[in-house]
């Protein structure tokens, strides 16, 4: 079991790493959902030693981009890759509501050898379980989900299913409404092998998680 904190300062990166977190997913205004965040942040994120995972996103709303959006998306994962992070977080939409395949193809080239996870963009997908099948052939390395709802609690059930649909040939981490009350629940009713929490920076909360989650074998 792995523990992801989200994080958009550095007072929270450094008190993930403190707690124990295995990895960061570094965004700024997670207010309206997260975009990425500066460079300067990232160089100071990864010289704290925590595995650094980078949201990129260009702008809140939906993830359906156009071509000036891409280039720039295009250009943040190069200069992510560039500082060394531990991978980034990409997803993007057709209108119709299926996996754009070809923009994501585009920055999974830019990522080269970098890890790479595909975002809660999959929450609005038309077809979730196509949309994992879809994943997998692009070779991402997992998927953050809340299982289409508000939260991953309400979205226990498809989470479970898309655990099944992935069969292990990426990890479904799940993501949205996480805290040390649930996370024991939620773990059981879905089977995934990572959670996501942002923890809203309070180090209790975040090693109360971290005990939690490494009881899990």
């Amino acid at each position: 079991m792995k523990l992801e904190i989200c994080a958009t300062d550095i007072r929270s990166v450094l008190a993930a790493k403190e707690a124990g977190a295995d990895r960061v997913e570094l965004c700024s205004a997670l207010e309206t959902g997260g975009l990425t965040p500066s460079e300067g942040l990232i160089r100071a994120a990864i010289s704290t030693g925590i595995a650094v995972n980078v949201l990129i996103r260009p702008r809140p709303g939906d993830f359906v981009y156009d071509e000036p959006e891409i280039c720039v998306m295009e250009r943040d994962v190069e200069r992510a890759v560039e500082l060394g992070v531990n991978g980034v977080v990409i997803g993007a939409l057709r209108k119709d509501g299926s996996i754009d395949l070809s923009v994501c193809h585009r920055l999974i080239r830019k990522a080269g050898k970098t890890e790479v996870t595909f975002h809660r963009a999959i929450d609005r997908c038309c077809d979730m379980l196509a949309g994992v099948e879809d994943i997998v052939h692009m070779g991402c390395r997992r998927i953050l989900t809340s299982g289409g709802k508000a939260s991953a609690v309400e979205g226990a059930e498809m989470i479970s299913r898309m655990v099944n649909a992935a069969d292990g040939r990426l990890t479904i981490m799940a993501g949205a409404g996480v805290n040390s009350g649930n996370v024991r629940e939620l773990i059981e009713r879905t089977g995934v092998a990572e959670v996501h929490a942002s923890a809203k920076g309070k180090f209790e909360e975040m090693v109360s998680l971290r005990n939690i989650v490494s009881s899990f074998h």
